[in-house]
């Protein structure tokens, strides 16, 4: 997850979702969605793993659900491995927790603008 954040999603940021590596969820909200092996990471990133990461090459599907603040901030909210639980009840149960965390997050947004 550590690869795929630091050579995908920061060198990306909201582009993710011009692929199959994002999704918009609407009101700000979005999935990014990791279903590559680290090698196919490293690789789309032309970048080399860590040595003690070579041998390493298996695919966890996992979705962290996001925010994109300016330009390149990106806030992570939550995430889970797909694979433990892909049923759509489970999918629409973390979605339902990252948006109550995104929500939360733009009220403290908006209350800290408007103090003087």
């Amino acid at each position: 997850m550590t690869a795929a954040i630091e050579h995908v999603l920061a060198g990306h940021g909201i582009d993710i979702c011009n692929g199959e590596w994002g999704k918009p969820l609407s009101g700000g909200l979005y999935e990014f969605r990791v279903r590559e092996s680290l090698h196919s990471i490293f690789t789309e990133a032309n970048a080399t793993p860590p040595s003690d990461l070579v041998s390493v090459d298996r695919t966890v599907p996992i979705r962290v659900f996001c925010t994109f603040h300016g330009g390149k901030i990106v806030l992570l909210y939550s995430g889970y491995d797909k694979k433990k639980d892909a049923s759509d009840k489970r999918q629409q149960r973390e979605i339902a927790k990252a948006r109550t965390i995104h929500e939360q997050w733009k009220r403290a947004q908006r209350t800290q603008h408007k103090q003087p």
